[in-house]
């Protein structure tokens, strides 16, 4: 921003504070153009240093403080614009007038702030001589020194401010062959004297005691100076070299403290200066640097101060090796032993962050070329750390085998072809430990071991692991777990080891089967069919960019495919995944423009070329296999051989390609004809059962007509083209009809297609018109689609094909397949895009139009009209349809269009608003909605009070959401346009809705409020993810979306987490020898790592025995006794006393969720009871503390009172039974119930005096929450 716009400004404020300055620079400004100076930097900055000698007096202080702020704050403004010399002239005397500003802790920061950017100013534009001068004298450094002071400022906007500054005057440092700063070295000496000083006072206030600590855990002072000395290492170029030792040692010691925020900021220090290091003018500190935090190395056992260290230098070594990787890379024997002795430690954290540094070393200081063109001194180098990695796999190491392997793996993956001899005993080692069937590091050793597939080759891992299946000997274990290995890591390797090795070893697993014959599998034959289909899923990452393809694949292997694609269905998916994976490999090679890839898979662009065209020797036998095993594939399995084809496809000769579209169209073109001779009965004749359904014929050479289609010459599109007019008007066919359709939206895929596409749009225009009438339902998702490519490519001269096709898109929109709805929509706003380009809609040659009709310019507003014309249709579907399509247009373009027409069209839909037919009214709904969240509100708020009226006469209407869909739309209206409008316009009798709405808002609002942060920003963060996934565009959310926020209460899964975590130990893992027989672990034995488990061992019969069960208690009759404590009785539950054996005491237990549920399911209070008729009633009747009341009568008769006293039960029929409980048959057993009318005559009884006693149902007992006693059944 130009010093002329700051300035402007500022003579218009818009807050009280400003005023101040603006009348102060009038005030210049003024006295500027009386004396005919000029609007001029210079001219300003006389005049406010004349005003700031008045308002800042050197021996008083700050005379006027108001005057003062804004004269301070126009000279911060000024000063960037002046010349340099004239601010070197000054100096002394603005330096004497802000000094007493800059030393006054009391003065206010607004005016510190300006005198902080003043100060800047001149101290970036002092030369060399200025900088040379004492700090005693009034110079550079002294003012230096005082920005340095507010640096550490406990008030942060002023730390800032200061700490600016000084980044920007280092940055900008006088023309000197130094590369720092002059002053670079006073200022990392005095933010170090001040870190030191802070930290010696902290010091002293821990010793004095322990609640004086805990108030000053945070140490915000130590935390400033730590920020001052990041912005001077930010600033000065990484840090003055004289001063780096010293710094890291300060460093280091702060790491140790507890304050993570202490730790982070020391490693953010380390990490400004190794940045600031990065380029060639700094990276001359960095080896003294690196040489300093080598020294610092702490205790091997340091768990608090380790793992930082060796973050730091892991960090420092990728500087290096960005800045020098040669010289790095020779270093990294030495220091990957280094760090690689840490991995005996017996702290976790020490281990991971060894290991993650050695990685770090393995994936930055091993430079490309070294890979692909090692020195002899490099192969050294390579021997060494190879070397140094096998040695990681001793027993000294056992207890940070985890750690190891992913060391292991990094390793083979970065020396990747080199690892090849060097690091085969690595792979011998880590191969006899997953052998072991007790080793419980299988994962990571696969992991190992696959990376040393991808790096050395399958062929060198299997000579020295063998897999021992074809002719397995005793002394050599089978490894058919390296199979899974192989498959998901082989790739860039030698197709000829695959054909030597897998073959003759599949041949003879298959051979086994074959023998079984037609008998039984056993398990054996079944483990033998796993083991081929397991070897011929190698086959696809061995045609992963193969290195001899050209002699490899012969005639004779082509063949063996093709057999294997005829005979074995189940080897189909990955014979075909290998086929395509050979063509793709090398055309994704071919047009990659990264030589890295090619270096790093041995590949070249003119290796891939030859491959390819070796492979379109055998494209044409090989697709005519694929179209026959196509043809017998179900649809459901098709997928995967019309890739394979379509890759074949695409590097098949243009002759042979010719020749076959000529034989599929024949046959297509035969079949059709046979397909309309045959009756109905014939079809039915030849109709198969559903699940074992081959598609016709037809469909089969359609899908690989649409397949071929992409690739064909532009002479073949007529015949093409003619054979989709054949299809589309066939009704009768669905099917094959919505694959016709098909077709345009492939051919829009390539250059070729698009060419004909637009030489033949006419063509397509009257073939899609005419077969509009034949359409059939399934295929109107893809006749959409179809339509909307042509549309796309239509030329301005054949607009009129747009108003055409307009009605069947608009119907469409009312779609029950949302595919199909969606396609609608896409296809309107193309449309609408399409007529808003401009042109001219000839009306004439619109069907049922008159041949005499004027043409009309193409518009927006044209074509708005066009869909308009809808609201006037004969059926309330057309009408609906209509809507939604205007709904959806003006959401995509309410930006372009006229208000006018917008205005129209809101009237409009005032009027269906008040329709009776619901199917228009929900369409108007969701208009309604869109015009309140997107229209202008100069167009809203006139027309509010007639749309908050027709919307409050359908919310009460609960069919088809319209209560709701209306509330959410009043939702968004209260949001927009507040609640005191919206009240203003509704009704006095809806008042209660919108009441209710502003009610649950606040009560949102305050749940919100109350949740806790975390929970917040959990909630937040799952709340827009669901938000992201739940709709597919932008106008779904705005018309189906919700507004209502959700909220998800804490299950405590947090304190769960937290006792975890508090559980877990600080220090090491213990670990545990595991032996399987008597004979003691040999420790020296190199099996012996896969005898250490870091989880403790149970033996057989420990775990055995800890699972016995205690056996069932039974009465003396043999029945099953269940225990009730007596003490667990919640008043719902029916609980049920037992008496022990021997008569003593209770059985502990109740039955609440056995034989209690099931009693109280058809007993309780919620039990369904059957009224007069035979009816089923349900009881809600509650008593005065909302216990629900007994309908009927106990078996006494007597009437039973309600808990509270006050109020009697209706009396029922006595459906207990008659007279008093009865006692129980057995010890344990529930009681027996009579059932019936009652014994007692009367009205409490079931007799004849009793006709009310009927109401209820006869024969049906009912307990209310009632309780079987010892013995017997009693009601609450």
């Amino acid at each position: 921003m130009s010093l002329i716009e700051k300035l402007d400004k500022i003579r218009s404020p818009k807050l009280q504070n400003q005023r101040e300055t603006a009348v102060v620079l009038s005030a210049v400004e003024d006295t500027l153009r009386d004396q005919q100076y000029g609007s001029t930097p210079t001219a300003y900055f006389a005049a406010l240093l004349a005003l700031l000698s008045q308002s800042i007096s050197p021996s008083s202080g700050v005379v006027n403080k108001e005057l003062a702020t804004s004269v301070v704050y126009l000279l911060d403004l000024v000063t960037p614009h002046v010349p340099a010399p004239l601010l070197r002239t000054k100096f002394s005397q603005i330096l004497t007038s802000i000094a007493p500003v800059l030393t006054n802790h009391e003065i206010e920061a607004p005016l510190i702030r300006s005198s902080i950017g003043c100060l800047e100013s001149l101290l970036v534009a002092q030369d060399s001589a200025a900088w040379a001068l004492p700090q005693a004298q009034v110079s550079p450094r002294r003012a230096l020194a005082g920005l340095l002071v507010l640096a550490s400022d406990h008030r942060p906007k002023v730390r800032k401010r200061a700490q600016d500054a000084i980044t920007h005057v280092l940055k900008s440092p006088p023309p000197s062959p130094s590369l720092d700063h002059p002053a670079a070295d006073m200022c990392a000496e005095t933010a170090m004297r001040n870190l030191n000083d802070v930290m010696t006072a902290n010091g002293k206030k821990r010793k004095k005691g322990r609640g004086q600590a805990q108030e000053d855990h945070h140490q915000p002072g130590l935390m400033h100076a730590l920020q001052a000395v990041k912005t001077i290492a930010a600033a000065s170029g990484g840090w003055p070299s004289k001063k780096i030792e010293p710094l890291c040692q300060t460093l280091m010691n702060i790491s140790k403290s507890n304050n993570d925020y202490l730790t982070m900021a020391a490693f953010e220090v380390f990490e400004i200066m190794f940045e600031g290091m990065a380029d060639e003018f700094s990276s001359s500190k960095l080896p003294r640097l690196m040489e300093a935090i080598t020294e610092l190395r702490p205790s091997q056992d340091d768990s608090q101060l380790l793992p930082p260290w060796i973050a730091v230098v892991s960090r420092g070594y990728d500087v290096s090796a960005q800045i020098d990787p040669d010289d790095t890379f020779l270093k990294l024997p030495d220091i990957f032993e280094m760090i690689s002795g840490f991995l005996t430690s017996s702290s976790h954290n020490i281990r991971i962050s060894a290991s993650e540094c050695l990685i770090s070393f393995l994936v930055n200081c091993v430079p490309e070329k070294v890979i692909s063109e090692p020195s002899v001194y490099d192969e050294k180098t390579l021997d060494k750390v190879a070397g140094l990695g096998t040695s990681l796999l001793s027993a000294k190491y056992q207890a940070a085998w985890m750690e190891i392997f992913s060391v292991i793996s990094a390793l083979f993956e970065n020396l990747k072809r080199r690892s090849a001899l060097r690091m085969n005993e690595i792979v011998s080692i880590v191969g006899e430990l997953r052998s072991n069937d007790s080793f419980q590091g299988k994962k990571q050793a696969d992991a190992v071991l696959g990376k040393a597939v991808e790096a050395i080759g399958p062929e060198a891992v299997l000579d020295i692991l063998p897999l021992n299946l074809a002719k397995p000997r005793a002394d050599q274990p089978g490894r058919a777990w390296l199979l899974p290995i192989l498959r998901d890591h082989v790739l860039n390797t030698n197709l000829a080891h695959f054909k030597s090795e897998f073959v003759p070893l599949s041949e003879a697993m298959f051979q086994r089967v074959i023998e079984n014959g037609a008998n039984e599998k056993t398990m054996e034959i079944k483990i033998f069919e796993t083991l081929v289909q397991q070897i011929w899923a190698l086959l696809p990452g061995y045609c992963n960019l193969p290195l001899d393809l050209s002699t490899s694949f012969d005639q004779s292997f082509a063949e063996l495919l093709s057999n294997l694609l005829y005979k074995q269905t189940e080897l189909r998916p990955d014979i075909c995944k290998a086929l395509q994976m050979l063509v793709e490999s090398n055309q994704e090679n071919l047009n990659t423009e990264t030589p890295e890839e090619n270096i790093q898979r041995r590949i070249t662009k003119e290796t891939a070329k030859q491959t390819i065209d070796h492979l379109s020797k055998f494209s044409g036998n090989l697709l005519a296999v694929l179209f026959n095993v196509y043809s017998e594939t179900l649809p459901q399995y098709r997928g995967f051989i019309l890739q394979c084809i379509n890759a074949y496809l695409s590097i098949t000769l243009e002759q042979e390609l010719l020749e076959t579209f000529t034989r599929v169209t024949s046959m297509l073109e035969a079949a059709l004809a046979d397909s309309t001779s045959q009756t109905q009965a014939d079809k039915q004749k030849q109709s198969q059962p559903k699940g074992e359904k081959m598609p016709p014929t037809t469909h089969t050479l359609m899908d690989l007509v649409i397949t071929l289609s992409i690739y064909l010459p532009r002479s073949t599109f007529p015949a093409l083209f003619s054979l989709a007019a054949l299809i589309l008007p066939q009704a009768a066919d669905p099917q094959l009809q919505k694959k016709a359709y098909k077709l345009l939206p492939r051919l829009a895929t390539s250059p070729t297609g698009i060419l004909a596409l637009q030489d033949r749009n006419l063509e397509l225009q009257s073939l899609l018109l005419d077969s509009a009438s034949t359409a059939t339902p399934p295929c109107r998702r893809d006749r959409l689609a179809a339509i909307a490519i042509v549309t796309e490519h239509l030329p301005p001269s054949s607009l009129h094909f747009i108003p055409s096709i307009l009605s069947e898109v608009v119907i469409s929109a009312k779609e029950v397949n949302e595919k199909a709805r969606a396609a609608a929509f896409d296809l309107l706003v193309l449309m609408a895009r399409k007529m808003s380009q401009g042109g001219t809609i000839s009306q004439s040659k619109i069907p049922h139009m008159p041949q005499d009709a004027p043409d009309a310019n193409a518009s927006l507003e044209e074509f708005f009209t066009m869909v308009s014309a809808g609201l006037v249709g004969s059926t309330p579907h057309m009408v609906s349809a209509s809507i939604t399509a205007l709904t959806r247009i003006l959401y995509e373009f309410h930006g372009q269009l006229a208000l006018t027409v917008i205005e129209d069209l809101v009237t409009t839909m005032d009027l269906f608003l008040t329709s009776a037919n619901r199917e228009i009214v929900r369409s108007v709904l969701g208009f309604a909605k869109v015009t309140v969240i997107t229209l202008p509100e100069a167009v809203v708020k006139p027309r509010l009070q007639s749309l908050v009226q027709g919307l409050m006469s359908w919310s009460r209407e609960h069919k088809a959401h319209f209560r709701a869909k209306v509330k959410h739309i009043f939702e968004r209206m209260i949001r927009r346009f507040g609640f005191e409008l919206v009240d203003q316009y509704c009704p006095e009798g809806d008042r209660k809705f919108i009441n209710n709405i502003r009610k649950a808002k606040e009560r949102r609002k305050r749940k919100k409020e109350t949740d806790g942060d975390n929970d917040d920003d959990d909630e937040a963060a799952a709340n827009q993810s669901k938000r992201k996934t739940r709709f597919e565009s932008e106008y779904d959310q705005a018309i189906y979306g919700s507004d209502e926020s959700e909220s998800t209460d804490d299950d405590g899964s947090q304190d769960h987490s937290d006792t975890k975590q508090g559980s877990r130990r600080a220090g090491g893992s213990k670990t545990y020898i595991v032996e399987d027989s008597d004979e003691p672990l040999d420790l020296l034995d190199r099996k012996a790592l896969a005898h250490i488990s870091s989880s403790k061992p149970v033996r057989g019969k420990q775990a055995a025995s800890s699972r016995k069960h205690k056996s069932p208690k039974m009465d003396a009759d043999g029945k099953l006794v269940f225990g009730a404590d007596g003490d667990a009785d919640d008043g719902d539950a029916m609980v049920i006393d037992f008496k022990e054996r021997d008569g003593g005491g209770d059985v502990e237990g109740t039955l609440e969720e056995g034989i209690g549920a099931y009693v109280d399911a058809i007993r309780g209070r919620d039990a369904v009871q059957r009224g007069r008729g035979g009816r089923l009633k349900f009881s809600n009747k509650r008593d005065r503390k909302g216990e629900v009341e007994d309908d009927g009568e106990d078996g006494g008769g007597a009437a039973r009172k309600s808990e509270s006293g006050s109020k009697k039960s209706r009396h029922g029929s006595g459906r207990a039974g008659g007279g008093a409980s009865q006692p129980s048959s057995g010890k344990g057993a529930i009681p027996p119930r009579k059932h019936g009318r009652g014994n007692e005559p009367g009205r409490n009884g079931g007799g004849p005096k009793g006709p009310k006693s009927q109401r209820r149902g006869l024969g049906v007992g009912k307990v209310r929450g009632g309780r079987v006693g010892k013995g017997e059944v009693k009601r609450r």
